[in-house]
Formats: structure tokens, C-alpha cells, sequence
């Protein structure tokens, strides 16, 4: 009988995507295994690009907290994995099932797993792969690129720009995504605006005050299919910590990510040139806050073009692509939720700004800390 693994990881777009190089771990350690992934069955398309899973069990809850039940059938899994928290109610789920084995990170509540030590102020990337390392696993925080879609880009060569984020928190403010917006369209650039379930209305008011045209709003949350599409054949992305920013660092899209409550040493994009991170490091913020971080808007419209500007020459080689694989509650009003769980011990990762401060600003300085990404 083929062996059955189940993750967990009932989260959004770019904790997903931030799990891709743990996923692909599970697959080269069990290759001829059925990898079944519990997450939000929006994120089937996702779950398939990545090549490392066999079948998508629709899971999910409001508010990010651990679904209540899995929808499990026949006999229990021969492993389960922990990708989604470190607490005991993601382990009780797994637990409940009776599994083979369990992988998980430690937790004082749930004493009978013998894992690796949960650190708060890690990468997300690294986290997991850390946890499949601990159990002797070959990981590789590095492996999470896409392949390329097979769909064309319905925009080649525009710039995106992505207003909404999880959580108002960070969210930048819509005036300054359309001043950026006028900006690169009066140098002769085409941009366009997405925007996810329930953020019309955002996208709307970034394309109406830069006056774009209507084949260049893609509200109402595209298919995955044509958003990958339109990020992996775009000039870059601009948007704040979300999870367009994860698909742009998963194509090698050049990118701009405004970071305000979290640190991009948590949720950043891979250190190099073509991802251009602005934040204004200081003390932690609420991520979850329903008003934009302070820190956040300490980022102006020239900051965003400034960094736009150091991204290298759209004509200069690329990378090789990956290869081809083989084989919810009301949203926010800023967008689709893309973050962690509900605060506590099960969050899928400690809230990014939670924990010790960044590092202080060096004295007068104005501007934001601008990084190539993070390592």
C-alpha cells in the first residue's frame, strides 16, 4: 500500500509559498509517498505548481486560527508534518489521527514530541526547513522556485503593483500606490493593479486616480493561474509584505517590497539585487493592527521610485527557470488574510513584529533601511 503523509499548512498565498522548500523536502525524502497538504482549497493551483504535492485536502478556518477538523479518510496517516504552528492545538489536530509519526516543533503542552526548539525571530523559509533538518531530512531554504506558467501574461512586461495585504497593518496607503502608479506610466511604463477577494474597491481607487485603463485592473482575486502568469512575465512587482511579493521572489520577478510592523529578516524576499526591500526598522508593530503601521508610512512615493530605479536592467541575463514539475472567514478590509494564525501559541509563525525590536535607525537618518533582499 502507498505510504500517506499529511502537512498541514492551512494558511495563505505566501505562507505557501514560503513552505515550498519544506514541501520539497518531504517529496525528495518520501518520493514514491502520496504528500496529501491540508490548506485552503483556493490554493489547490498552488499546492500543484509546486511539485511536491499529490493532493490537496481543503482546510481552513476564520480569523488564521488551526481548522477545527480534518476531513481524513480511511486508514490514519503513515506520517503527519507540522508546517502550520507550535502550539498544541496544530499537534492535537495532527495527534487526533493517530498517525505514524508526527513531526513537529516542541511544545512544553505537548510533551510527548520530541522536536526541535521554536525561535520566534527566524526566517520563515528557514523555520521549516529547520524542523525537517532536525529529523534528518535534506532541505533547502533556496528551493522555492515555480516553473514557469504555461498560461501567457495577459500584461508582458508591465509593472504590477499590489495594493492590499492581510491585515490593514500593512497595508500602504492607496494614494501613494497610484502616485507611484502615474509615475512609471509618464516614463513610458504599462502598469497594472491586482487586487484579491473583496479588494475592488482598493484596486479601483489606485487605477481611477492614476487614470488606467480597464484591461489594466485585475481585481476580484484572478485564478492563480493568470496572477502567476502576469507576475512571472512582469517588468517587477511593487507591493508590501504579501504574498505577491513570495510569487515574485518564486518567478525571480524583480520586486519592491515595503515592509512596516515585520522585519523582512522574517517574511523577506531572497538577498539579491532584483528584490529591493524598504522598511524603517525601530520597535516591533502589530501586524494585525486594523490601521497602516507608522513605520510603513514613513515610506513615500519617492522611496518606492527610488528603489524601482535600482533594480538591475530588465535586459541583463536572467536566471535559468525552475523546471516544470512531473507530475474562510470575511476578509479584511485591506485584502485576503496572508499571514499567521490567530495570536498565541499556534500562530503559523509568531507575529513578525512580535519579540526583540529590529535594529535602531543610525542617528539622523531620514530615509528607510533599503536591503537586496535578506539572507
Amino acid at each position: 500500500m502507498t505510504r500517506r503523509v499529511l502537512v498541514l499548512r492551512a494558511l495563505g498565498l505566501g505562507d505557501l509559498l514560503a513552505g515550498v522548500p519544506a514541501l520539497r523536502a518531504l517529496r525528495r525524502a518520501h518520493p514514491d509517498a502520496e504528500i496529501v497538504l491540508a490548506a485552503p482549497a483556493p490554493l489547490a493551483a498552488v499546492a500543484d505548481a509546486s511539485g511536491a504535492v499529490d493532493r490537496l485536502l481543503p482546510a481552513s478556518a476564520p480569523g488564521r486560527a488551526v481548522p477545527a477538523a480534518l476531513d481524513w479518510t480511511g486508514p490514519p496517516p503513515d506520517l503527519a508534518v507540522d508546517l502550520h504552528g507550535n502550539g498544541p492545538l496544530s499537534h492535537g489536530l495532527l495527534a487526533a489521527l493517530r498517525p505514524g509519526r508526527l513531526l513537529a516543533f516542541a511544545h512544553p503542552d505537548t510533551p510527548a514530541i520530541d522536536g526541535p526548539p521554536w525561535y520566534a525571530q527566524e526566517h520563515e523559509r528557514d523555520r521549516w526547513c529547520r524542523l525537517l533538518a532536525w529529523y534528518g531530512l535534506d532541505t533547502d531554504p533556496a528551493d522555492l522556485r515555480l516553473p514557469r506558467p504555461h498560461t501567457a501574461s495577459p500584461a508582458p512586461g508591465a509593472v504590477v503593483l499590489h495594493p492590499g495585504a492581510g491585515s490593514p497593518a500593512r497595508c500602504w496607503p492607496a494614494d501613494r500606490f497610484a502616485a507611484v502608479a502615474a509615475a512609471l506610466r509618464e516614463r513610458g511604463h504599462r502598469v497594472v493593479v491586482t487586487g484579491g477577494p473583496g479588494e475592488d474597491a482598493l484596486v479601483a481607487a489606485v487605477a481611477d486616480r492614476a487614470a488606467l485603463p480597464g484591461a489594466d485592473r485585475f481585481g476580484g482575486g484572478p485564478p492563480f493561474e493568470l496572477l502567476s502568469a502576469l507576475v512571472a512575465g512582469a517588468r517587477a512587482v511593487i507591493s508590501g509584505d504579501t504574498g505577491l511579493s513570495h510569487l515574485a521572489s518564486a518567478h525571480a520577478t524583480p520586486s519592491v517590497s515595503l515592509f512596516g510592523p515585520t522585519p523582512p529578516s522574517r517574511w523577506g524576499p531572497p538577498a539579491h539585487p532584483r528584490h529591493q526591500v524598504l522598511w524603517h526598522p525601530g520597535p516591533p508593530g502589530d501586524p494585525h493592527a486594523r490601521r497602516p503601521d507608522p513605520a510603513l508610512l514613513r515610506l513615500t512615493a519617492a522611496d518606492v521610485l527610488a528603489a524601482f530605479d535600482r533594480l538591475p536592467d530588465p535586459d541583463a541575463a536572467p536566471d535559468h527557470p525552475a523546471p516544470a514539475p512531473e507530475r474562510s472567514g470575511a476578509p479584511e478590509p485591506c485584502g485576503a488574510p496572508e499571514r499567521s494564525g490567530a495570536p498565541g501559541p499556534d500562530a503559523a509563525a509568531q507575529p513578525a513584529g512580535a519579540g526583540a525590536p529590529g535594529p535602531a535607525a543610525p542617528p539622523g537618518a531620514t530615509g528607510p533601511t533599503l536591503t537586496t533582499g535578506t539572507p
